[in-house]
C-alpha cells in the first residue's frame, strides 16, 4: 500500500487525519459518538485502517446531528452544539464514506455502532452499507477468556489489561483501539481471522 502523508494541519488533536487516506485496506474499524438521546443522533464518525501489515491510520470527522446535545453526552465524548458549528450533516459525511466502508469488512466494539448507522440511515431515508461486521468483543472473550468475571472485554478494561493507549470516548481513538484488539488477538490465538479482508470490488477513487 502506497505510503499517505499528511501535512499537520489537517490531523485533529488526537492526531487522527481528516482526509481519508490510500487504500485499499485489510479491514476498517469503526466507532461512532452520539449527541442526546436518539441512537441515530451521530456526532462524530472514527475509522481505523488497517493495511496488510499491520499498520493502523485513523481518521476522524464531526456531524452536525441536528437535535440538541444531552449534558451527559457531552460530558463524555466533549463534543458539544458549538463543536459541531459548519460541520456536514449525516448525509453527506456518510454518502462521502458509502463506498469506501461498503467496500471493506468492518469491525465495531459491540453492536451499537451498526445499530446507530442503521438508525441514522433510517431517519434520513439513505441506503445502509452492506459489509461485513466483526464484533471486536466477541473476538477479545476469544483471546482473552480469563477477563470474563474480572473486568469484562469492555474498551476500558482491556485498555488496563492490555496496556493500551488511547482516549476513551473519542471516535477515532476508539476506533483504533478496536482495530488494535483485533490485532493483538490474532497474535494470542495465532492466526488471522479470514474474513478480515478485501471482499468487494472497490469502486471509490480518492
Amino acid at each position: 500500500m502506497e505510503k499517505c502523508w499528511v501535512d499537520r494541519d489537517v490531523l485533529n488533536k488526537f492526531g487522527h487525519l481528516t482526509t481519508l487516506p490510500a487504500g485499499p485496506f485489510r479491514f476498517i474499524a469503526l466507532d461512532v459518538e452520539t449527541a442526546g438521546k436518539t441512537i441515530g443522533g451521530i456526532c462524530q464518525i472514527g475509522l481505523g485502517f488497517v493495511s496488510n501489515t499491520g499498520d493502523v491510520q485513523t481518521y476522524s470527522v464531526l456531524i452536525d446531528p441536528e437535535e440538541p446535545f444531552e449534558p451527559f453526552n457531552t460530558e463524555l465524548h466533549g463534543i458539544s452544539a458549538q463543536s459541531v458549528e459548519g460541520a456536514g450533516t449525516f448525509p453527506t459525511v456518510f454518502g462521502a464514506l458509502f463506498e469506501l466502508l461498503n467496500a471493506h469488512s468492518l469491525v465495531q466494539h459491540s453492536t451499537f455502532d451498526e445499530k446507530a448507522l442503521t438508525a441514522a440511515c433510517t431517519r434520513y431515508g439513505v441506503p445502509m452499507i452492506t459489509s461485513h461486521w466483526t464484533n471486536s468483543v466477541t473476538v477479545a472473550r476469544q483471546a482473552w477468556p480469563e477477563l470474563k468475571g474480572a473486568g469484562g472485554h469492555g474498551l476500558a478494561n482491556l485498555k488496563k489489561h492490555l496496556g493500551l493507549e488511547f482516549h476513551h470516548h473519542d471516535a477515532g481513538e476508539d476506533a483504533r483501539a478496536a482495530a488494535t484488539v483485533v490485532l493483538k488477538a490474532e497474535e494470542i490465538l495465532g492466526a488471522g481471522f479470514s474474513h478480515l479482508k478485501i471482499n468487494r470490488q472497490l469502486k471509490f477513487k480518492f
